[in-house]
């Protein structure tokens, strides 16, 4: 699975996506969106997130590049208690997407109950220039999405055609024809650049604390490649992105805990990222605070 915190966090579930090339992307591909998608799972435990990552971590044969080998099973990490980290906390999303209060709300919550645990919570984030940061990604996503297309047609033995895909895929597969292979390559540089800045951030911080999403999950069918109502679209994965997306781009590790609920009773998730390769110190916070604020157990509502 390629999503994975946005759908653990409209679920209540808890969903980590790994550093980038944790889990390999082969044999075909050597990776996914320049190295922006990673495949992972939603759990309803920590432990059974931890015990898959053991299971298909590591890198195939000939791949391109992979993560640093962790220390030991991720597993035994889960049994772990975290030292005192050092956290920082951000509201404020990177492409000025407003916060729904109970998002908001779920973050600082967090942070209260990190800071309960002992851990130290300050308001701090990466600092970098969002508008060509967005538009590198989106470079990068349209150009992988049309050579996918191209791909997958020409096993075919035809070129690809509109009603191949939702509308909304093939209208990126199109205005991927707007840009140039030295634009792909500009692309690719920003996001390194901005993944620098991550990076260096993280020497300073052991955890970067936010909401998940910027609103509680929407109703079926919005945020679907085949819903009409563009726009709908549009703000949903908007607003659902807005966190998450830089740790695509920077390839930390990221996850998803279903730390709260709203007052209507819908899964808000709470994000951790962590430093390049560092699962190990996700997977002992997360086990910690499962333990402190158990989910397994907590259902939405039933609705008739």
């Amino acid at each position: 699975m390629r999503q994975i915190r946005i759908p653990a966090s409209a679920c209540g579930l808890f969903g980590l996506k790994p550093t980038r090339a944790r889990t390999p992307s082969g044999p075909d591909v050597g990776e996914g969106w320049g190295g922006q998608a990673i495949g992972h799972c939603v759990s309803i435990s920590v432990r059974d997130s931890a015990a898959l990552l053991d299971a298909t971590s590591g890198p195939e044969v000939g791949d391109p590049y992979w993560a640093p080998p962790p220390a030991g099973p991720f597993v035994d990490e889960v049994a772990r208690a975290p030292r005192p980290l050092r956290i920082a906390l951000c509201v404020n999303p990177w492409n000025g997407q407003p916060v729904d209060p109970e998002c908001r709300q779920a973050a600082e919550d967090a942070a209260k109950l990190c800071e309960s645990l002992g851990h130290h919570v300050e308001i701090a984030r990466p600092e970098f220039d969002p508008p060509p940061f967005r538009e590198a990604q989106r470079t990068i996503i349209v150009a992988n999405t049309r050579a996918l297309l191209v791909a997958r047609a020409a096993m075919r033995g035809r070129a690809p055609q509109p009603d191949d895909v939702e509308p909304f895929t093939w209208s990126m597969a199109e205005l991927a024809r707007q840009y140039s292979a030295e634009d792909y390559v500009n692309a690719i540089a920003t996001i390194h650049r901005v993944g620098r800045v991550v990076g260096r951030f993280f020497t300073t911080y052991d955890i970067l604390l936010t909401p998940t999403m910027c609103a509680p999950p929407v109703p079926l069918g919005v945020m679907s490649p085949d819903n009409t109502n563009g726009d709908a679209y549009l703000t949903a994965v908007n607003r659902s992105i807005a966190f998450t997306s830089l740790f695509n781009s920077a390839g930390n590790p990221a996850m998803s805990v279903p730390l709260n609920w709203t007052a209507s009773g819908l899964p808000v998730g709470v994000q951790f990222a962590a430093p390049f390769g560092d699962e190990a110190t996700l997977f002992r916070l997360a086990a910690q605070l499962e333990a402190a604020k158990p989910w397994r157990d907590r259902l939405p509502p039933l609705i008739e």
